[in-house]
């Protein structure tokens, strides 16, 4: 575990990039890929640059900045946020395109599998002073044929000031974050806190590419998710909130229609939401 002393893009970069590698095992799953694969693929990725290179008569001085740019995103540790910021949302509509069941968008940088059992109707593990608008949010698994389906829904998300345990200093280590298992019907019940839109680190090098191309940070505020079941597709997803002034130019091009929540404010201020997931079988 990566201890963080300071919310800044270098000790989150550290942390993703720590997660990464102990969660992940990339070269394990394309050992066997065939050498005309990994010479295609790596061919069009320079033949693209050539051509930006070609196409915009990019200087020494240009190319010299690109290079001096890489090795500090290397350096800083940004390459979990670079490239789940601006390259995955592509992977995972190719990945996803076969797919009938509910829309995915991508994971992005802060997942930590284990989180907590929670059960099926309970409120996700926070602080006993947790601000934000308190967040109940029903809904029903089900397969595409409609069968009810008794999976699991992994729930985390940022806080009311745009930060992830685990992943910013002085939050408890499971904060936000939950793992919830449905009644047998596919019913669950989840309660928790509507997080804040949130600016992506801006102090390292990727930050330096957004002031440099006048770009904006913001992510809109959402719910991360999977959604598991045996015998079915695990579906990555995140939830949205219809005011959120960044859902139309989200930085990480993440937002799909169909993953807009439609909140309803309560009496005693608190908002309901229902959402259902529909999952795909596993392909055989």
């Amino acid at each position: 575990m990566i201890t963080i002393d300071e919310p800044s893009a270098a000790a989150s970069g550290a942390a993703a990039t720590a997660r990464f590698r102990t969660d992940k095992s990339p070269f394990q799953a394309v050992r066997d890929s065939p050498k005309d694969r990994v010479s295609e693929l790596a061919r069009e990725v320079l033949s693209a640059v050539h051509d930006t290179i070609r196409r915009h008569r990019v200087t020494y001085h240009e190319y010299n900045a690109l290079k001096a740019w890489l090795i500090a995103v290397g350096a800083d540790g940004e390459w979990p946020l670079f490239l789940d910021v601006w390259v995955e949302h592509a992977v995972e509509e190719v990945a996803t395109d076969h797919r009938n069941g509910s829309k995915g968008t991508i994971e992005g940088p802060y997942y930590v599998p284990g989180s907590p059992e929670c059960g099926a109707f309970a409120t996700i593990p926070m602080r006993a002073d947790e601000r934000g608008v308190p967040l109940r949010w029903a809904g029903r698994i089900t397969s595409v044929d409609g069968t009810p389906l008794q999976g699991s829904i992994e729930l985390w998300h940022a806080d009311a000031d745009g930060r992830y345990s685990q992943f910013a200093p002085n939050l408890p280590e499971w904060n936000l974050r939950g793992t919830f298992t449905a009644d047998p019907d596919g019913t669950f019940e989840i309660t928790t806190i509507r997080p804040a839109p949130y600016q992506i680190p801006t102090d390292g090098s990727c930050g330096r590419l957004i002031a440099a191309a006048g770009w904006h940070a913001w992510r809109p505020a959402h719910l991360h998710v999977k959604v598991s079941a045996a015998g079915h597709q695990q579906l990555t997803t995140q939830l949205y909130f219809p005011d959120d002034p960044h859902n139309d130019d989200d930085i990480a091009s993440a937002v799909k229609p169909e993953l807009l929540l439609e909140p309803r404010t309560q009496s005693d201020g608190s908002q309901r939401v229902v959402y259902d997931f529909v999952l795909d079988p596993e392909k055989y």
